[in-house]
């Protein structure tokens, strides 16, 4: 594909190299081929205009960059926000891609959103796919990225690459850093949902303020002129959401007992879901919902709007709600004790999410809840002691462990959570140990929630070079432990 038809495309001036042919896009100069469009932006940690002569070198026909940056030897396309300059000339170059994707923004339910999208779409015959936290799923696979939104070059070729497996749909996440970093452009969505919005980030976002103007960005910008914007209406943001899809001129679809186009009428648990009651164009529908907790059918109801919004049918998208499986590590069963508790493990790591796990369990204990939860190193430390105050407030038992320390000191981080908590709560540094401790102390009628790590199969320790990532699966630990009668804690 020659360069002048990729910039003409992407409305960019070119004023000399236009005849290049070019192969492949990169921003990592080592993945540089003859051919390939280089894209060199400053990062928190790596200074990409700092391997552009070495880009160069390995044959990249053009430098994206800013005005500033020195390229000689090649075509510069120059940009005060490159990043945004880079994913336009790439959209030209990886094709096809599906002809329906939908986004799904907000601090928390962006994977389920996303995968139980997929799954109704599943379940109405068609091929489609969802990318996130979780990887690229498809109905037969899953492969991992990584990152919640990867990096434009790898979002704009899974995209390709599952067109050409015939994907027709595809639902991913959209998410703050991914939004503001350009990572998710290109291709036209013709719907983008907003789930709701709590501290989160802050360690990257400046303010509250700040983090929701970049999710904001899936409304005033990414998604299509004459898309569709799915916003739950019960989040104390989305009003604002609203207003952003109101001046975009976006057809609006509010979900939830404030929503006006899909609305939960009332919610009713059962021993292993919920009865929800909700109504859609003058219809009341009865939806028995396989799926635990308040936040679950909000998930699940977003995920129907999308669908609604894009075509579905109704009758067959109610029906299929009926037969969603819950997503790994979001409220997860992973085990019951040989004294017969449930462990449920749950990816909450942030103060609302793991008040919303909670809340979800608590109509499932006859005796106590029992939860387990760190916070992660590196990240926001401001909403360390308040998860620490929710679990304490809200559960019977509360051990602290550690989550993904990374840089940081694992018992300063503890201490931290544990200032949160006014009393109670126990310290086990180790998390093996404390999954076993919490399974030894439940009985009967007793819950475990393990929240923070939720699908994550490792544990960071060390940052930088000197970071490690120990296998570690919460799921899998739970279920070595259910049967275990006494643990060896060690020291806490």
């Amino acid at each position: 594909m020659k360069l002048a038809a990729l910039a003409q495309a992407a409305g960019l001036t070119l004023s000399q190299g236009g005849e290049a042919n070019v192969t492949g896009f990169a921003i990592d100069h080592r993945k540089v081929a003859p051919g390939t469009v280089f894209g060199a932006f400053p990062g928190a940690r790596v200074n990409g205009e700092d391997f552009i002569a070495a880009a160069i070198k390995a044959g990249a026909v053009a430098i994206v960059a800013r005005p500033e940056a020195k390229v000689e030897g090649s075509v510069h396309f120059a940009d005060a926000e490159p990043r945004r300059a880079f994913a336009r000339l790439a959209q030209g170059f990886f094709v096809p891609v599906p002809e329906t994707l939908v986004a799904v923004t907000g601090t928390n339910g962006k994977t389920s959103t996303v995968e139980l999208t997929r799954q109704l779409w599943r379940m109405a015959g068609l091929r489609a796919a969802s990318i996130g936290t979780l990887g690229v799923t498809t109905s037969d696979e899953s492969v991992s990225t990584g990152l919640t939104s990867p990096d434009i070059v790898t979002f704009l070729s899974n995209m390709t690459g599952l067109a050409r497996e015939g994907v027709s749909h595809v639902a991913f996440e959209a998410s703050s850093h991914g939004l503001s970093q350009f990572r998710s452009e290109g291709p036209r969505v013709a719907a983008a949902a907003f789930t709701n919005l709590s501290r989160d980030h802050l360690d990257y976002h400046a303010t509250m303020d700040d983090y929701f103007a970049a999710k904001m960005r899936l409304f005033d910008e990414v998604v299509a002129d004459d898309g569709t914007a799915v916003v739950w209406a019960d989040d104390a943001w989305s009003a604002q959401a609203i207003a952003h899809a109101e001046r975009r001129g976006l057809n609006l679809f509010t979900v939830g007992e404030q929503g006006k186009q899909l609305r939960l009428r009332s919610r009713t648990a059962t021993a292993l879901g919920q009865t929800l009651q909700v109504e859609y164009l003058g219809m009341t529908v009865k939806i028995d919902l396989p799926l635990i907790g308040a936040y679950q059918a909000a998930n699940a109801m977003v995920a129907a709007g999308l669908v609604l919004a894009t075509g579905g049918a109704p009758a067959q998208t109610f029906d299929a709600m009926k037969r969603l499986q819950t997503v790994r590590g979001r409220l997860e069963r992973a085990a019951v004790s040989a004294k017969g508790a449930p462990i449920y493990v749950d990816y909450a790591h942030t103060p609302d999410a793991l008040q919303a796990a909670i809340a979800a369990l608590r109509p499932h204990v006859t005796g106590r809840l029992i939860v387990v939860f760190g916070a992660g190193g590196d990240r926001d430390q401001g909403k360390r002691p308040e998860m620490g105050r929710i679990a304490c407030r809200n559960a019977d038992s509360v051990i602290v462990t550690d989550d993904n320390p990374r840089g940081e000191d694992p018992a300063a981080i503890r201490a931290m959570v544990l200032a949160g908590c006014a009393e109670g709560a126990m310290e086990i540094g180790d998390r093996r140990d404390a999954i076993g401790a919490a399974i030894v102390e439940a009985s009967g009628g007793d819950v475990v929630l393990v929240a923070g790590k939720g699908h994550e199969q490792g544990q960071v320790v060390g940052s930088g070079a000197h970071a490690r990532v120990l296998p570690f699966d919460d799921v899998t630990v739970a279920r070595e432990m259910s049967g275990a009668t006494s643990i060896p804690l060690g020291e806490h």
